[in-house]
């Protein structure tokens, strides 16, 4: 019999409305022929050229495309998980890059800013023509942000920040950042122009792990702003994780698309690699591992779906998210590891992409709550006890 794409075994795309198919398909297109020749590459030297690429996604609509007004889209929140996962199909940086942008940074500004922010940055933000990025991790505070160090004081009618953040996607080319930091009345966020003096973020070198995407320190030196700069409609941590629950959201989808690529990886090879007389796919082995990793992918698949559909209804809660991100990272990973053993020696080299996607969701798995965090979410509940401390 012929082969059956892993996804189609269950006919996922019955679910999908005509025009989502149709936005997926516009997206996978554009990705293959403008973004994944030159993947391996830029994975290879750690060098993403940020500007190039967010314009081009900009031009297609994919930046801040499930927001409305000001140059957004405002497609389905389904329509954005499916562009997700296409964008990790190629790499989880070109998917990061994305996240940053439309889901933290935009989102940040259209959910809690002032007009006037909205209209400054929103457009150029869509568009590609202006780079975000959003400063809320320190390097001692990752998983417990109420803790932050970076502090804003006020001084007559200005703003004045000091502090640092760390693992700042898009930090170094960033027009404008999102940032966060503990004030006199409680965490606040500000809109920080990154020419404004102070202001400085310096690449961090030597990662092993989204290569792909440009990752930053940020540092604020006695960083001066006017008091206009502060998000207005958001105090305490409820603005920062609202903006890493959409984030999340893009995540619960986007995984999958590095697992389809790897488990799509591995059947071609199977069928391709010969040994001890015939295609190595023709051993049982080699058939239990690639059925395994089918039934993840396509559980992860259904799971990020109904979530999708979740939130398009306004019925998604942040707990819901949690398990999706738990689920669909942890499952993806496992995809990733297990197809390169399919692969044997081959599947170390960037000849082929399961390593590459295997050491960036080690990434994943640890960005916008790691799954420890996760796991406590979902423990809690489930049995009304929370257990963070």
């Amino acid at each position: 019999m012929a082969p059956i794409a892993p996804l189609d075994l269950i006919a996922a795309d019955s679910l999908l409305s005509e025009e989502e198919l149709a936005i997926r398909g516009t997206v996978r297109s554009y990705l293959e022929k403008a973004v994944a020749p030159h993947i391996s590459t830029w994975f290879e030297t750690g060098e993403l050229p940020v500007r190039e690429v967010a314009l081009g996604l900009g031009e297609l609509g994919l930046l801040g495309m499930h927001l409305n007004g000001y140059g957004c889209a405002g497609t389905s929140a389904v329509a954005y998980g499916l562009a997700c996962l296409e964008l990790e199909a190629v790499d989880s940086g070109l998917r990061s890059l994305v996240s940053v942008q439309g889901s933290l940074a935009m989102f940040g500004i259209w959910k809690f800013g002032s007009e006037e922010h909205k209209q400054q940055w929103l457009p150029a933000m869509a568009s590609g023509a202006a780079i975000g990025c959003f400063g809320l991790t320190e390097a001692d505070f990752g998983s417990d942000p109420a803790g932050m160090r970076t502090f804003a004081k006020k001084d007559g009618a200005d703003w004045v920040i000091n502090g640092s953040k760390m693992w700042i996607t898009n930090g170094t080319v960033a027009d404008v950042a999102v940032i966060w930091a503990n004030t006199d009345d409680g965490i606040r966020g500000f809109v920080v122009p990154t020419s404004t003096p102070g202001f400085s973020a310096n690449l961090v070198h030597h990662k092993l792990s989204l290569r792909a995407s440009d990752t930053a320190e940020l540092v604020l030196t006695d960083v001066r702003l006017p008091a206009d700069a502060m998000l207005p409609d958001v105090k305490g941590l409820k603005g920062p994780l609202s903006c890493l629950s959409e984030a999340r959201f893009g995540i619960v989808f986007g995984v999958l698309g590095a697992a389809r690529d790897c488990l799509h990886t591995a059947i071609d090879y199977a069928l391709s690699r010969e040994q001890f007389g015939k295609p190595i796919a023709g051993f049982q082995m080699t058939q239990q591992k690639l059925a395994d990793m089918t039934l993840e992918l396509e559980k992860g698949y259904l799971l990020a779906l109904h979530l999708g559909r979740l939130k398009d209804a306004g019925q998604l809660s942040p707990q819901m998210v949690s398990v999706g991100k738990l689920n669909n990272v942890r499952e993806a990973i496992a995809i990733a590891r297990q197809a390169r053993t399919i692969l044997g020696g081959n599947g170390i080299t960037l000849e082929y992409p399961v390593l590459r996607h295997a050491n960036n969701l080690e990434s994943v798995l640890t960005y916008e709550g790691t799954s420890e965090i996760h796991t406590l979410v979902i423990g809690e509940a489930i049995t009304g006890i929370g257990a963070y401390r």
